[in-house]
């Protein structure tokens, strides 16, 4: 009895959840940890409709890869498309059509979450944690200067007083303001007033 070609379903024995390795003895790749599970399907399956199952045989949505019948886990071929599907399927028909049974046809295929940029991109830092972060609470310092301070040309801090003060104890701050160094909005007679002091 010949290998039955015209099978209505085809077998996918699926790997995912674990990871590719090399062997420890003879370093040979082998999948470790993970689940496999044996999933059957209609020969006539389209690519996309075999997605949508093994997206609900997951939980999730995956990439397809298929290791060839005469290959190992370093020829995992990658399947996009129902072309890719069909070459693969003729492939396992192929190697199997000698052999002296009917069982289904059993494809060795290897499921990985899709890269995308959700998983490629950092994930944004919730506001209550931003906020007990060190460059958090270094940014949020205020810069302004004192009470009593104010700043200068060059963002030096410099003490100021009120106006009467400065004349009675600060008279060479007198003669900037008298000479248009320091403020515009006083008049002649105070400058006046202020070189009297001087």
């Amino acid at each position: 009895m010949q290998f039955n070609k015209n099978a209505d379903t085809i077998k996918f024995l699926c790997s995912y959840g674990g990871r590719i390795l090399p062997r420890y003895t003879d370093g040979a790749l082998r999948y470790a940890g993970g689940l496999t599970r044996v999933l059957s399907v209609d020969r006539s399956i389209s690519f996309t409709e075999l997605m949508v199952k093994l997206g609900e045989f997951c939980g999730s949505s995956v990439n397809l890869r298929c290791q060839l019948p005469t290959g190992d886990l370093e020829t995992l071929i990658s399947i996009t498309s129902d072309e890719d599907l069909a070459n693969v399927i003729e492939e396992y028909d192929r190697a199997f059509s000698s052999s002296m049974n009917n069982r289904p046809l059993k494809i060795r295929a290897v499921l990985s979450p899709p890269k995308s940029l959700n998983q490629i991109s950092p994930p944004q830092t919730p506001p209550e944690s931003l906020k007990n972060s060190p460059f958090y609470r270094f940014a949020s310092r205020t810069y302004s200067p004192p009470a009593g301070y104010s700043v200068g040309s060059r963002n030096c801090f410099r003490k100021t007083y009120p106006y009467s003060r400065q004349v009675q104890e600060y008279p060479r701050v007198s003669k900037l303001y008298t000479h248009g160094l320091i403020g515009s909005s006083y008049t002649t007679q105070t400058s006046q007033s202020l070189v009297q002091l001087v």
